[in-house]
């Protein structure tokens, strides 16, 4: 018989035992439940953190995508392409990849100068914005200049584009304007003053000394033409069998200013460009019915020599100090500042 104190021997153990039992029931459940919902929620945020693995887009700062109307000369058709890719287009084409990195940084600031000031002064328009000839800025794309570098291209690109991107969205001003920048392959050892090639001064196309163009493969140069022909090409008459009489005049930059042949007087622009010489620095002598062309540099010698920035770059001087060389007092700009128009179109 129980008295009062007794108790069952499996009562209070009991009790707590059943009791732990029923805990890890209700919680297991829940903690097994809730790291892999965790898990999941750090790996989906981790996922959206990660940046999306697309193609490099020419956009600006804005995120406003600028685009070039490129004419193309062989097909007839306007292509649209966004400004950076055209701009490494245009470098690719005109200064030679295994030119200096400095000298390549310098070509896409001008060639990039080139492209904004031309859209700037045409307006917008139904018509292309440049042609992809030597009319603006030579132009190819990118199948063209795979089948062009071969093995080579990613090697030649890659150094490309490194030169454009280091000056995206850098253009050459003066008085916050976007300069003319023109350029050349080779100088004679000087530019020339924008003038005396062209009717228009510019302040900052003056000529100053490009002693490195010495070294280009392009610095000397020898035609030799028939009477008939230098006749025909500057419609005068020379009479073969004779002494023809020649007189020239020069610029400061020794190169020739004006040429009297034949009665008549033809600047050295003109005589370079209707005989096709590589520079309006030569001498002419005559052998026989042959007139003998010495040429001196490539190109119509205004602004930057391409030779000349590659020979800067190889002395250590910067893309900066290039452009400030053969550009006078010109500023490097974003081109947000200088064309907004530009910048915010659609």
């Amino acid at each position: 018989m129980k008295t009062q104190n007794q108790r069952h021997p499996f009562g209070k153990p009991f009790l707590f035992i059943f009791t732990c039992l029923l805990l890890m029931m209700l919680v297991l459940p829940t903690l097994i439940v809730v790291p892999s919902a965790s898990k999941k929620e750090v790996v989906d945020s981790v996922e959206k953190a990660q940046p999306e693995n697309k193609e490099p887009t020419s956009m600006n700062d804005e995120g406003e995508a600028v685009t070039v109307s490129v004419m193309r000369n062989q097909t007839d058709k306007i292509e649209d392409i966004p400004l950076e890719t055209y701009v490494s287009r245009v470098v690719a084409n005109e200064m030679p990849a295994e030119f200096e990195l400095e000298a390549l940084k310098a070509q896409s600031l001008a060639a990039r100068t080139y492209i904004v000031n031309q859209m700037l002064h045409q307006g917008k328009t139904k018509g292309p914005d440049v042609t992809d000839t030597t009319a603006d800025q030579v132009y190819s794309d990118d199948t063209e200049l795979r089948e062009r570098w071969g093995k080579n291209y990613r090697s030649k690109m890659e150094k490309v584009q490194e030169a454009v991107q280091a000056t995206k969205g850098k253009i050459l001003t003066y008085n916050q304007a976007p300069i003319f920048p023109a350029y050349f392959s080779t100088s004679n050892g000087y530019t020339e003053n924008s003038e005396d090639y062209w009717d228009n001064e510019h302040p900052y196309l003056r000529s100053v000394k490009s002693p490195w163009d010495k070294e280009s493969p392009k610095f000397l140069d020898q035609q030799t033409l028939s009477l008939q022909e230098v006749g025909k090409q500057l419609g005068v008459s020379l009479a073969s069998s004779t002494q023809i009489p020649l007189e020239i005049t020069r610029t400061n930059s020794n190169r020739v200013k004006a040429l009297t042949i034949g009665g008549e007087t033809f600047s050295g622009r003109k005589v370079r460009e209707q005989l096709n010489l590589r520079s309006n620095d030569f001498t002419v002598t005559q052998k026989g019915d042959y007139l003998i062309f010495k040429t001196k540099g490539f190109g119509h010698g205004v602004g930057m020599s391409q030779y000349g920035a590659n020979g800067m770059a190889k002395e250590g001087k910067t893309y900066e100090d290039i452009v400030k060389h053969y550009y006078q007092d010109v500023d490097i700009s974003s081109l947000e500042e200088t064309a907004p128009t530009l910048v915010t179109k659609k």
